[in-house]
């Protein structure tokens, strides 16, 4: 009975230990392994980025300098100078047949950081990033002169901070990004007309939004690779282009007399915009990012 009863007691005892090395295991597991996305991390994002051309955009143009741009551009018969039209991209010659180069398109290369908590499946976080893209937005304007007209519009930098939310399984991260970005666009002008005197302004820092999802997945506890989708916006809306006389047409009072923009009664010249408000691309990016 006595031999019952301690073997009873080791059985019990062994029993016991069985159970408590996976609980003692258990117990040893880190934060880090229960919630891989919790952190600091800081990174890099690189891809290409699509600024497609935007159908229908043209130069609309206030011929009285009033703030008014409904206005036509006539000559002195009264025919439209602009009846040639417009092309979504920069004039390739003052010649309307030979059309428009593409919207550029191009690289994008920025540097992130960010905080994420996770608790169970869910992470939340924030992420800021700042970096450039070598894209170029025209529309273009041809007249019956024949001449032609480019704005342009180019991104410098671009700085965003975000929200980031998403679901994790095991070691992959599936979430949505969202928030405000502060960009420095650059508005351009070319023309192939001599004859008038052109001053461009308009170049300056907007704030707009930057949205879209991805995908991260760690490789080891501290490094992760990803692919992000981003939709840029940014308002765009006080490039202008002021056409006078110049001193060429001032020198010909013929010329001057015949010349659309400057016209009598309306001789201060004419003032260009962009149709087109918005500056906006989309982006795709592979990530890379170390967390602490």
């Amino acid at each position: 009975m006595k031999n019952l009863t301690k073997l009873t007691m080791l059985a019990g005892l062994a029993a016991a230990g069985i159970f408590a090395v996976p609980a003692a295991a258990q117990d040893m597991t880190t934060d880090s392994d229960r919630n891989p996305f919790s952190g600091v991390y800081i990174g890099a994002a690189g891809g290409y980025d699509v600024q497609g051309n935007d159908v229908g955009s043209s130069i609309l143009f206030d011929r009285n300098n009033d703030g008014n741009f409904s206005d036509s551009v006539n000559t002195i018969t009264g025919a439209n100078a602009f009846s040639p039209g417009f092309c979504n991209g920069s004039a390739r010659t003052a010649v309307p047949a030979y059309g428009c180069r593409n919207d550029d398109d191009g690289w994008s290369y920025y540097g992130r950081a960010g905080f994420d908590v996770q608790r169970g499946a869910f992470v939340v976080g924030i992420v800021g990033e700042f970096g450039k893209s070598e894209i170029t937005d025209s529309v273009a304007a041809f007249s019956t002169t024949p001449a032609s007209y480019t704005m342009a519009r180019k991104l410098k930098w671009e700085g965003s901070a975000r929200l980031r939310a998403g679901l994790a399984a095991r070691n992959t991260l599936f979430y949505a990004t969202g928030g405000a970005g502060y960009a420095k666009i650059d508005n351009l002008f070319f023309t192939t007309n001599t004859a008038n005197a052109f001053a461009a302004t308009g170049s300056d820092k907007r704030w707009g939004y930057v949205g879209g999802g991805g995908i991260e997945q760690k490789l080891t506890k501290n490094i992760s690779i990803g692919m992000e989708y981003t939709y840029h916006q940014y308002k765009d809306d006080d490039a202008r282009v002021l056409v006078t006389a110049g001193t060429a047409l001032a020198g010909s009072p013929v010329l001057l007399a015949n010349n659309p923009f400057v016209l009598a009664p309306n001789t201060a010249g004419t003032t260009f915009r962009r149709s087109d408000e918005n500056f906006r691309w989309h982006s795709l990016r592979g990530t890379v990012s170390f967390r602490f």
